[in-house]
């Protein structure tokens, strides 16, 4: 098994860990002892911070992986470095440290400069929000070089520890926040500066591995750069590109957030935290799979090995259809269920219809959004930044039109017509200039079982009567999604599936 597989199936392990702490946190804490408008606080305050570093972070962590291969001349496999090794990496690491840092200073003074105008379009419905307007700076500085520090691991093939920081030393340090202020002993100051401080201990934890690794150094290279002016050349367009782009590709997801916040209040925004939430767990093994093998990615299009990037690009999107597929299922099939036994379920209930259309948002990104960067990798990253411009424009309205009139789930419906938008657009470009049809058997094949699956569960619901909800729930998950899974396994539709299946059966004597 290859180290892309490894450390996605390591990662992937390390993520469901961390959806764990996540589920206790969500089940049997912030819902049951703050409430949802300090819930919605809390959201509001990191979607606007990584807004923030979208912006602050001058498209340094798409850079870390495009042109990490140019400064070593080596394959992604060699990159696997061992700890304390001093590979020549020519000062990499100092430039992405010192050009967030220049980004962060200047989005810093346009954020100031606008407080008046923001603090008065929050005002009305999210005073709290205004009350920590400022809070947003230094969480924003702390998350932006644990992603920083986290993308160099994942540069240098080490994506586990940096994934179980962001994973589970996140929420760990956020459930400590949680339980700290719900007992009394954080006062709402208190509350936002742990919220802070988790972040920062999560980017020196990181720094630290990547030291450890031996590829840190905050000298510049001179004499490579001035070795490779092209190259600096090719960065700084690229740069140029992303910050466009990052404005445009941060701002439409966190949208919705927003909108929700400065129309409906924070209350609101706390219910829809805690929809997106669930639904969010789609994409999870989308973030391992493609964070360990975008190195390779970006490799084979240095390479113009197209066979690589054809091989790459079909078999992350095929996998991830399915396996998100399966999640997707696995949530809607016990969604009442989970509103059950969520303390104060009633109260976020009325998102019901909100977690569908954030899941199938969730599952049309963790199919496609391979393709994103590989464009960004390419010589046409340009059509990353129109198809951006496409989704923000598109978030916006739609935000504005029906939020309005439709609530959360009016919020919901935007962001999956806007992603539909965004990503199909993002598979035309790829299958144009990449060669690569986005689709396979295994793509319709899939889509088939999982909508057999679907209709089978609305059958079952509909005219079979059950005594209560948790045998409901139970016998039609193991039922239907154990078929599915049997199914899925005789069709062949994931040859990596299924030699993992293989590697756990058990011998036979």
């Amino acid at each position: 098994m290859g180290i892309i597989a490894k450390q996605g199936i390591k990662g992937t392990i390390v993520t469901y860990i961390g959806v764990a702490i996540g589920f206790v946190t969500t089940f049997f804490v912030i819902t049951r002892f703050l409430t949802a408008e300090e819930i919605g606080l809390a959201r509001v305050l990191i979607d606007a911070a990584t807004l923030f570093i979208g912006l602050a972070q001058l498209g340094t962590s798409s850079s870390i992986i495009r042109f990490f291969p140019y400064f070593t001349g080596a394959s992604p496999e060699s990159t696997a470095v061992q700890p304390n090794r001093e590979p020549p990496y020519h000062g990499f690491f100092a430039w992405t440290v010192y050009v967030p840092l220049l980004g962060f200073g200047i989005v810093a003074l346009i954020y100031g400069a606008c407080a008046t105008p923001l603090q008065a379009w929050f005002g009305e419905k999210s005073p709290l929000f205004n009350e920590y307007y400022y809070a947003v700076l230094p969480l924003a500085f702390f998350m932006l070089y644990q992603t920083v520090f986290e993308t160099n691991a994942n540069a240098l093939m080490h994506i586990v520890l940096p994934r179980a920081v962001r994973e589970i030393g996140v929420r760990l340090g956020m459930l400590a926040t949680y339980v700290l202020y719900a007992l009394g002993v954080l006062s709402m100051d208190g509350y936002v500066l742990c919220i802070c401080l988790t972040y920062a201990v999560a980017a020196l934890i990181n720094l630290a591995y990547v030291i450890y690794l031996g590829g840190a150094t905050l000298r510049p290279d001179w004499a490579f750069l001035r070795a490779n002016k092209p190259l600096l050349r090719d960065y700084g367009l690229y740069t140029g590109f992303l910050i466009i782009s990052a404005l445009t590709g941060i701002l439409g997801p966190t949208l919705s957030t927003f909108f929700i916040t400065a129309k409906m209040g924070l209350d609101y925004t706390g219910i829809f935290a805690i929809a997106t939430y669930i639904a969010v767990m789609v994409s999870i093994p989308y973030r391992s799979v493609t964070a360990i093998s975008q190195p390779e990615l970006a490799q084979a299009i240095k390479d113009d090995n197209k066979a690589d990037i054809k091989r790459l690009l079909r078999q992350v999107s095929s996998n991830l259809l399915l396996i998100g597929g399966f999640i997707f299922l696995a949530i809607w099939m016990n969604i009442d269920l989970i509103f059950a036994i969520l303390p104060n379920g009633a109260t976020y209930a009325i998102a019901k219809k909100t977690v569908f259309l954030l899941c199938l948002s969730q599952l049309i990104l963790a199919t496609f959004a391979i393709f994103t960067p590989a464009i960004s990798y390419s010589k046409w990253y340009i059509f990353n930044l129109l198809c951006s411009l496409i989704l923000t424009i598109s978030a916006l309205l739609l935000n504005n039109y029906l939020i309005p009139r439709y609530g959360m789930d009016g919020a919901a419906a935007a962001t999956l017509i806007s992603n539909t938008i965004f990503y199909g657009l993002i598979a035309i470009i790829g299958c144009a200039v990449l060669k690569v049809f986005p689709f396979s058997r295994s793509h319709a094949l899939s889509i088939v079982l999982l909508v057999a699956i679907g209709l089978a569960d609305a059958l079952l619901q509909r005219y079979i009567p059950w005594p209560n909800l948790w045998l409901s729930s139970i016998v039609r998950t193991i039922v239907l999604l154990g078929g599915g899974l049997w199914t899925a396994y005789r069709l062949h539709l994931s040859t990596e599936i299924d030699a993992l299946l293989h590697s756990i059966r058990l011998p036979r004597h």
